[in-house]
């Protein structure tokens, strides 16, 4: 990886950015935040930095609401698919 591609855990989007690049607003960044969806990485003043992880997160938030779902059952959901991907690398085995 080059210096000029920033990992997938790095934050490097202001909140505004991250917004536009879902196409959602800054304030549903916010309510996800608060419900524990994602958790952007701070800097030293408090400022969010959202990750390309984090924006994949936020694009499968807004495809669940468009599905029909609450913010409770798209919370269920992500925990549900986290776990799942946890377990699957745990029981693969690594490259060689």
């Amino acid at each position: 990886m080059s210096e000029a591609e920033p990992g997938r855990t790095r934050g490097v989007y202001g909140i505004s950015v991250a917004a536009d690049l879902v196409g959602t607003g800054v304030q549903n960044l916010r309510a996800y935040e608060a419900r524990g969806l994602l958790s952007p990485v701070r800097t030293a003043g408090g400022t969010r930095r959202y990750s390309a992880d984090d924006l994949d997160r936020l694009r499968r938030i807004c495809d669940l609401l468009d599905a029909g779902l609450n913010l409770a059952g798209i919370a269920m959901v992500m925990q549900l698919q986290d776990e799942n991907h946890q377990l699957r690398e745990q029981t693969t085995p690594p490259h060689q």
